[in-house]
């Protein structure tokens, strides 16, 4: 199975780095993983819905890039679906049940995702309304993925 993440942005803390470099390391055993980072778009801090729109449209063009057909493709959204850890994991060994090996999450900029990438999107996932830096949601999902894993093998981890 691969797991891939496409994010928009680099990731710059150490501590986000060493955390998801972990949980990399542990998913190893379950996966190959990988993190795919595409350029963000550089704009003012101030901008018109037409500026915002072409921002998105154009990080959403790196996106789709980075995705190849046969991905079945998690959008992160906040309007997505909530799943607990169990529905989230059962949801990952149902797909590989039934024949998708090349799964990838994708995670936006800080204006969201372009319309273009939420219908290439095959299901939409929210960790809720909260607002979180990129860079810890990229950590969150990785640790999200790994619980996952532990939780079809039916460690104790999650507990």
């Amino acid at each position: 199975m691969n797991i891939k993440f496409v994010v928009i942005g680099k990731l710059k803390e150490k501590y986000f780095k060493q955390g998801i470099a972990e949980y990399a390391k542990r998913l190893s055993r379950f996966c190959k993983f990988s993190i795919v980072e595409v350029p963000d778009e550089k704009a003012p801090e101030s901008l018109s819905q037409a500026q915002m729109d072409q921002v998105m449209q154009a990080e959403g063009d790196r996106i789709l890039d980075k995705i190849k057909d046969r991905e079945y493709v998690f959008a992160l959204a906040i309007l997505g679906k909530e799943r607990s850890s169990e529905e989230f994991a059962k949801e990952l060994k149902d797909l590989t049940t039934y024949g998708h090996s090349d799964i990838t999450f994708v995670i936006g900029g800080s204006l969201g995702l372009a319309p273009e990438v939420l219908k290439r999107a095959n299901t939409q996932i929210s960790f809720g309304r909260f607002t979180l830096p990129h860079q810890l949601m990229r950590l969150v999902l990785t640790e999200q993925v790994y619980r996952a894993f532990m939780i079809n093998e039916g460690s104790p981890y999650h507990k």
